[in-house]
């Protein structure tokens, strides 16, 4: 196993945290029961459920960017009540800036935080030549594939080296091989510090190829079911599907899924009698 020469993430609690959606009004939305979770420092935890279930909802309450209808959480023992600043947070959309270079899109960072420009400019060279993009730097947006500009977001969420990453299904625009290179190249990378990772995704298998652990989450309102930690060596191996430690826990988190109701089985029509 690749060992990190620090741990550099911090520890989330999450402490009887529900949300409800327009509690003043006539027609209120319960999206998320009581959640009570502790995230240890530099840990990649995923959190699995079908569409609508709250993972993103908690995700932007960790983050500070949505309020939170009971409960506490803190990060690095300081309680959130409003957006936490020393952050990386990625989404399905790149939201790069066009007429920026890939470079410049992620030197971003010391014109909104006032950081070392010769230092950032140190670390998102190397990142850049981590990931096999060199030869990307002083491309734009329009110029790169989607693959190839996911990566440059994801450099730009890590190059100023924050504690916790917050990821709402990153992969989610990519195609399935693309999906596994940038799967590997974030594991890549987490591996050098290990900041505190909530990765949320729809695949169950790219949870277990990532995770130390994965919160297996109820429909509408959603509650944690199953949480499961992964005891599988790193680095993992960009095909893990002939793995039968792997396949154990996609499915028992199928299972999960079948058990509430997500996942149907295919019921045949019965053939009258001749």
């Amino acid at each position: 196993m690749t060992e990190p020469d620090q741990k550099s993430g911090v520890t989330i609690h999450i402490r009887n945290v529900s949300k409800v959606f327009g509690a003043d009004g006539d027609k209120p939305f319960r999206a998320l029961k009581p959640i009570d979770v502790t995230i240890p420092a530099g840990q990649f935890i995923s959190v699995v459920g079908a569409s609508g279930c709250g993972k993103s909802t908690l995700m932007l309450m960790i983050a500070g960017l949505l309020s939170r209808s009971t409960g506490e959480i803190t990060v690095d023992g300081r309680s959130v009540t409003k957006p936490i600043t020393d952050v990386g947070i990625a989404f399905q959309d790149h939201l790069l800036l066009d007429f920026r270079t890939a470079f410049e899109n992620v030197m971003l960072h010391a014109d909104i935080r006032g950081l070392d420009r010769d230092t950032l400019a140190r670390r998102a060279k190397d990142l850049f030549a981590q990931l096999r993009l060199e030869h990307a730097m002083d491309k734009y947006p329009n110029q790169l594939s989607g693959g190839m500009r996911q990566r440059v977001s994801l450099i730009r969420t890590l190059v100023h080296e924050p504690p916790v990453i917050l990821m709402d299904e990153p992969f989610g625009a990519l195609d399935a091989l693309t999906r596994l290179q940038v799967r590997t190249d974030l594991e890549s990378l987490w591996l050098r510090r290990r900041p505190t990772v909530v990765f949320i995704t729809h695949s169950v298998e790219e949870a277990v190829g990532l995770s130390d652990r994965i919160l297996v989450m109820s429909p509408s309102p959603g509650e944690v079911i199953d949480d499961i930690e992964v005891d599988l060596p790193r680095p993992r191996p960009i095909v893990l599907g002939d793995a039968a430690a792997f396949a154990a826990y996609v499915d028992r988190i199928h299972h999960q899924f079948e058990r509430m109701g997500v996942l149907h089985g295919i019921t045949l029509p019965q053939q009258s009698a001749a």
